[in-house]
């Protein structure tokens, strides 16, 4: 057998307003100084690092980061405030502070590669982080993945549910999460569209770090949607949707692809995949879908 490509990791660390946040790069020992930066965004569940670098005993091919790391990128992500290794705190860690904590991590990002301006990937409400960064700094986002977004939240399952329990968001900044949390992440819309193994791999990795996470994003989900304006998002963009995920509506999300501030666009459904489409079983037609659109040719035409 082939040997894999040497991968190396990296920890780095940043502030916001003086909470510590975490930093966390991988890519090829070979990799050549100006590879393609790729940052991406975690959700409301758990952090940057044990979800998109999740090793599950074995089951290989679950790190997204390894993955994109292998195909030739330079793959960063981050933990907001509250997860992960970054600082817990007493806030809330909601979508007031999230294009502060990225530009936080964008810093290090371009004294690290000399890349101001990068590929973006955000997964649930790291998508509307992540969209909400492009707004904020469109000189920053090269191109820009929405997977698992939700713009209005017009009739969406998992948020009808959720807001059940908005009092208590509102009462507390974190909330508790333990084993069988992380199970009702892959089983909530469509049962069987993950492997056995995963949810206890990815629920070690976090309860590692600690046993809550921050209310923001969820109270935020529930109360004050949307939160993006599409006029403002200029850069080529890909909205994924998992065929079965109850995030969103279909008719919300499409509203929204109308609305961009770009003709360069594209909308795909991927079959076979709920919410967390990246640690799902049909992953490799994720994977293809991001990778065709981060290397697509730019359009060469005056607009």
């Amino acid at each position: 057998m082939r040997d894999m490509p040497e991968i190396i990791a990296e920890d780095h660390w940043t502030q916001r307003d003086g909470i510590k946040l975490s930093v966390y790069r991988k890519r090829l020992a070979s990799a050549p100084a100006d590879a393609p930066v790729f940052m991406l965004v975690h959700g409301s569940s758990f952090g940057g690092k044990n979800g998109f670098d999740l090793q599950v005993p074995g089951k290989p091919g679950y790190s997204f980061m390894d993955e994109f790391a292998l195909r030739g990128f330079d793959v960063w992500t981050f933990d907001f405030e509250g997860y992960g290794r970054s600082a817990r705190t007493s806030g809330y860690s909601g979508f007031d502070t999230a294009v502060a904590d990225t530009h936080a991590a964008m810093e290090v990002v371009t004294k690290a590669t000399g890349q101001s301006r990068v590929a973006f990937y955000g997964s649930s409400s790291g998508a509307i982080r992540a969209a909400l960064y492009a707004e904020a700094k469109p000189d920053r986002v090269s191109r820009l993945i929405l997977d698992a977004y939700v713009w209005t939240g017009w009739q969406a399952p998992t948020l009808i549910a959720r807001r059940r329990n908005i009092a208590k968001w509102r009462d507390t900044n974190c909330r508790p999460i333990n084993q069988a949390f992380f199970h009702t992440i892959f089983n909530r819309d469509h049962p069987g569209t993950s492997e056995e193994g995963v949810a206890d791999a990815l629920a070690a990795a976090e309860l590692a770090d600690g046993n809550t996470v921050p209310n923001g994003t969820y109270l935020d989900m529930c109360s004050i949607l949307p939160v993006n304006d599409p006029a403002k998002i200029t850069c080529p963009t890909l909205i994924l949707r998992g065929e079965h995920d109850g995030i969103a509506t279909e008719k919300d999300l499409l509203e929204f692809y109308s609305g961009l501030g770009t003709t360069d666009r594209q909308f795909a459904v991927l079959p076979g995949m709920a919410h967390v489409s990246y640690l799902g079983k049909n992953r490799a037609i994720f994977h293809h879908a991001v990778h065709s659109f981060l290397t697509a040719p730019s359009r060469t035409d005056t607009h």
